[in-house]
């Protein structure tokens, strides 16, 4: 069986992690591997595919050559869910785009994390 484990290298891994709890309501997984602080956030408890956080500047000093962007990572949630989901970040004080439908017809919008990654949130088909 195959798992997905995106990583992300950030400034603040713990205020992050916060971001993502807060507003999307993911489960964290906090460990220490060979001294490096290693965060693990789920969408939720059973979830297989998991964002894993480290600080930047940490990887950056043991991995040179790796590269330390963050991915374009789309998001998607049931019908119905997309407009409570972006009226609740909304009111938390996210940076959000504005609530659009794409020529394909997906409605979709963007947000960023407090250190200005952006990301998507897509409606899925039913």
């Amino acid at each position: 069986m195959l798992f997905y484990e995106l990583m992300l290298y950030v400034e603040n891994p713990h205020q992050v992690a916060e971001f993502w709890k807060k507003n999307f309501g993911f489960t964290e997984n906090i460990t220490k591997e060979e001294g490096i602080l290693k965060i693990e956030l789920k969408p939720h408890a059973s979830a297989e595919t998991k964002i894993i956080l480290f600080e930047r500047g940490i990887i950056a000093k043991l991995e040179p050559e790796l590269d330390l962007n963050t991915p374009s990572m789309l998001f998607g949630v049931p019908q119905g869910q997309l407009d409570p989901l972006f009226e609740t970040v909304k009111a938390n004080g996210v940076k959000v785009g504005q609530l659009f439908t794409t020529p394909e017809g997906k409605r979709v919008f963007n947000f960023a994390d407090p250190e200005e990654n952006y990301f998507a949130v897509r409606e899925l088909d039913s």
